[in-house]
């Protein structure tokens, strides 16, 4: 595999020029095979993909919103919607360029359906409808939170199952056993503030902007893991999550050095709060593994692609003779790579959507 960076050419009718990020395999594409084109639209990445036979990437084309977002200290979600409506078919375009076939190579259409920012997601599902029902071709609806934890077969062909995943994003973190394709067992689930979501608050309060996860872990190299007393949620006999209290608790504490005229060590609060979150991760992970006999576990996500995460969760497992599987990250965060493998094995079950698919905001896990 080889992994490039580039820029797309500008093309007529876009307001911007995109930057892209391509993880594509070298040589022919036109050889016998099932093209998937994959597209995500859930937040704030309009991305397109195609996938050969459920596992080679051709193309992986990403147009991020980040630098919009940015003033605004998160996704706006109207101005979301406005920029996948602007990119989307750009992107389309580039990804089958890059891949090396045409409309008519295609196999199938996958998209993310949901979950996600309903307005963001509807983009996507109707250009995949549109792009279906126009070239006669099936059309996969995908769960966004499915595509992250299949992200991990893109790289590692010789996973067996059951497997157990760790899933840590903004607005998800669940512990998820894979029985074998199209059958998951939720094990654990959040309770209120995903992992994600507490480092995009945390670093807010701490004037740090947007996206706040690598800002918190960049910031967090600088501190140490003690220099604050923070709480974790341990919820005894439950491998489910909360992340609520540990935000407060920062909150709190920013507020009463801000009462008290108290200078704060930033550096030190963002490495005690990270480690209060990766250690609560890491030691519920652990546990389900070993109950669960697991000898391989994934990690996918958004807040995969955070190093300290990957770190002490690999130290960890490999104390207990396990390994971790994590992609690589540009396949952690938002792209559609993911979506057209998860949509792949959906399409060998024959689980095809018909025309009236729609975005679904809220769609469980599972479900």
């Amino acid at each position: 595999m080889a992994l490039r960076r580039g820029r797309c050419r500008k093309r007529p009718g876009l307001v911007e020029v995109f930057t892209l990020t391509l993880f594509s395999l070298r040589g022919p594409a036109r050889e016998a095979g099932r093209f998937i084109l994959g597209l995500e639209t859930s937040c704030d990445e309009t991305s397109a993909a195609v996938l050969k036979d459920g596992k080679e990437i051709l193309s992986n084309v990403i147009s991020s919103q980040i630098a919009t977002h940015q003033r605004f200290g998160g996704v706006v979600p109207e101005i979301a919607s406005r920029k996948h409506m602007e990119n989307i078919t750009g992107v389309v375009d580039s990804a089958l360029e890059e891949a090396g076939i045409g409309w008519d190579d295609l196999t199938a259409i996958a998209v993310t359906s949901g979950p996600g920012l309903v307005g963001a997601l509807l983009v996507g599902v109707a250009y995949a409808k549109g792009a279906a029902m126009a070239r006669k071709l099936p059309l996969v609806g995908v769960h966004h939170i499915e595509g992250h934890i299949y992200a991990n077969l893109l790289t590692e062909r010789e996973l067996s199952f059951p497997l157990l995943c760790l899933v840590v994003s903004g607005g998800h973190t669940h512990l998820v056993r894979l029985l074998e394709h199209g059958r998951l067992e939720i094990i654990g689930s959040t309770r209120d503030d995903a992992g994600g979501e507490a480092f995009d608050k945390v670093a807010r309060a701490l004037g740090l902007g947007y996206p706040g996860g690598p800002l918190i872990e960049k910031l967090a190299r600088e501190g140490t893991i003690d220099a604050y007393d923070l709480p974790r949620a341990w919820l005894e006999d439950s491998y489910d999550f909360s992340f609520s209290g540990l935000k407060s608790a920062v909150l709190n504490l920013l507020n009463r050095a801000k009462q008290r005229g108290e200078e704060i060590d930033k550096a030190g609060l963002a490495a005690s709060f990270q480690e209060a979150v990766v250690d609560v991760l890491v030691q519920k992970t652990c546990r389900a593994a070993r109950e669960s006999d697991a000898a391989t576990v994934l990690l996918a996500g958004g807040v995969a692609a955070n190093g300290y995460l990957r770190d002490r969760l690999r130290e960890a497992l490999g104390a207990d003779g396990r390994r971790l599987v994590v992609p690589p990250l540009i396949l952690c965060t938002d792209n559609a790579a993911m979506i057209a493998c998860a949509g792949y094995h959906r399409l060998m079950r024959g689980e095809t959507a018909a025309v009236d698919l729609n975005a679904v905001a809220d769609w469980p896990l599972g479900t």
